[in-house]
C-alpha cells in the first residue's frame, strides 16, 4: 500500500512538473545571430551581443515569452563574408531557425540575404547599416532593420540643422570614409547642400583604415570650411575631428552619433562638436537608461552601458516579434508578426519604432542633437526630437 502511494505521489509530482518547470530548449524560439565579435568594425557590433546577452538572460529568467525560452545561437563571423554565409546556412538547414540576424559589416550582407531568400526566412540587421531593400515603399518580404542610422535619412535632418545653426556665411566641409555606404550619402548631403544654396567647401572620402588623418583635415581646412559634417563610421568621424583640432581650425563639427559618441563627447570637452542621431544618451537618464546601467555593471559586460543602446533596441524588437508570433513559430508567423511591429522604446527614442509590410525600416525617424558643454560640465541638447517621415 505504501509502495502504491509512493508511486502515485511521484507520479503526480511528474505530471505537476509539466506545467511548473521551464520549457525544455526543445521548445524554444530559435534564433540565428551572426555578429562581428573580432575583426574589423567589432567596436560597433560586439556591444550588441552584449546587450543581447543580457537582455534574453532577463527574458529567460521571468520564464520566456507566451512560456517558452529564446535560444539565441550568435557566432563570430569576425566580419567576414564566408563566415557569414556558412552561419546563415547552418542557421536555416540545420538548427531550424524562425529567423536569424546580423551585425556586421555590409560585405557579410549578400551571402546572408541569399540565403534567406532562397529559404524564404527572415533576416533582421541590427546594429548594422539598414540594406536599400529595408526601406518602403516596397521593402523585400524577408529584409528587415533597426539600426539608427539611415542613409538618405540622416542628412535630410543634419544640412537644414547645420544651415540653421550658421551664423554668417557657411563654408561646408564634408567628410565620408572611402567605402560605398558613406561615401553615397557624403554625396548626397553635397546635393542637398548646394540645393539649398550652400557653398560646399572641400571634400574627403578617407581609406580604411588610414595612419593619418592629418591630410583630409588639412584640405578641409584649407578650403576654408568653417562647418564640417561626416557621416562614416565612429573612428573615421571622430578623428578627422581631432585632426582638424590639431590643425588650429576653429570651426564647428557635426558627426552622427554612434555608440561611441557620448563617452567621446565626455572625453573631449570641446563646445564645437555636435553629435545628432536617433538614439538618447544615457545623460538624459531615463527609467529605462537607470535599467540597462544597473543590469550592465551587474552582469560586467564587456562593453560599458553606454553603448549597449543599439543592441538594446533590437532585442526590444525581437522581444516583441516573438511575443506575436503565435506557438509553434515558424519562419511565415515570424514574417506576419514583423510586418506589424510597433515598440514602445521608453525613452531610448523620441517615438516607437513601427514596421509595416511596405517599410522594414520605420515610418517615423526623430532626431536629436548633442554636444558638450563648458560652463554646465556636461552633454546638452543642442536640438530635441523632431520627426522625418520615412516614405
Amino acid at each position: 500500500m505504501m509502495k502504491k502511494s509512493l508511486f502515485g505521489i511521484v507520479a503526480l509530482a511528474s505530471f505537476m512538473a509539466l506545467f511548473l518547470t521551464p520549457a525544455f530548449a526543445g521548445d524554444a524560439y530559435l534564433v540565428g545571430f551572426s555578429v562581428a565579435v573580432t575583426g574589423r568594425g567589432s567596436g560597433i557590433y560586439a556591444p550588441v551581443k552584449d546587450a543581447f546577452d543580457i537582455y534574453f538572460k532577463q527574458v529567460n529568467a521571468r520564464g520566456g515569452i507566451n512560456g517558452h525560452p529564446v535560444k539565441l545561437i550568435i557566432k563570430d563571423n569576425a566580419a567576414e563574408p564566408s563566415k557569414a554565409a556558412a552561419h546563415a546556412k547552418k542557421f536555416v538547414t540545420q538548427d531550424k531557425v524562425i529567423l536569424f540576424m546580423n551585425a556586421a559589416l555590409s560585405s557579410t550582407y549578400a551571402p546572408m540575404v541569399q540565403v534567406a531568400k532562397r529559404y524564404n526566412v527572415p533576416l533582421f540587421f541590427a546594429g548594422a547599416v539598414c540594406p536599400d531593400a529595408v526601406y518602403p515603399p516596397k521593402a523585400d518580404p524577408n529584409l528587415y532593420c533597426s539600426t539608427a542610422f539611415g542613409a538618405k535619412y540622416d542628412s535630410r535632418f543634419a544640412i537644414p540643422f547645420i544651415k540653421n545653426q550658421a551664423k554668417g556665411p557657411l563654408k561646408l566641409g564634408l567628410a565620408a570614409m572611402n567605402i560605398p555606404v558613406s561615401r553615397g550619402e557624403i554625396d548626397f548631403a553635397e546635393e542637398l547642400a548646394k540645393g539649398m544654396g550652400i557653398e560646399v567647401a572641400g571634400k574627403v572620402a578617407i581609406p580604411p583604415p588610414t595612419p593619418d588623418y592629418t591630410p583630409f583635415a588639412t584640405k578641409l581646412k584649407s578650403a576654408g570650411a568653417n562647418w564640417v559634417y561626416a557621416w562614416a563610421p565612429w573612428g573615421c568621424e571622430v578623428k578627422t575631428f581631432e585632426a582638424l583640432r590639431k590643425l588650429g581650425w576653429k570651426g564647428k563639427y557635426l558627426a552622427y552619433a554612434h555608440i561611441q559618441a557620448e563617452d567621446d563627447l565626455a572625453r573631449l570637452k570641446d563646445d564645437d562638436f555636435y553629435v545628432f542621431g536617433t538614439n538618447a544618451f544615457f545623460a538624459d537618464d531615463t527609467e529605462m537608461h537607470k535599467k540597462i546601467r544597473a543590469i550592465s555593471v551587474k552582469e560586467k559586460t564587456i562593453y560599458p552601458y553606454t553603448q549597449l543602446t543599439e543592441g538594446w533596441i533590437a532585442a526590444m524588437v525581437l522581444e516583441e516579434i516573438l511575443k506575436k508570433t503565435p506557438w509553434p513559430p515558424t519562419p511565415e508567423k515570424v514574417r506576419t508578426a514583423m510586418n506589424q511591429i510597433k515598440v514602445d522604446l521608453e525613452g531610448l527614442k523620441g517615438g516607437p519604432l513601427v514596421w509595416t509590410k511596405g517599410n522594414h525600416f520605420r515610418t517615423v525617424n526623430y532626431y536629436r542633437v548633442y554636444k558638450w558643454d563648458s560652463k554646465k560640465n556636461g552633454i546638452v541638447i543642442v536640438k530635441d526630437w523632431s520627426p522625418l517621415k520615412v516614405e
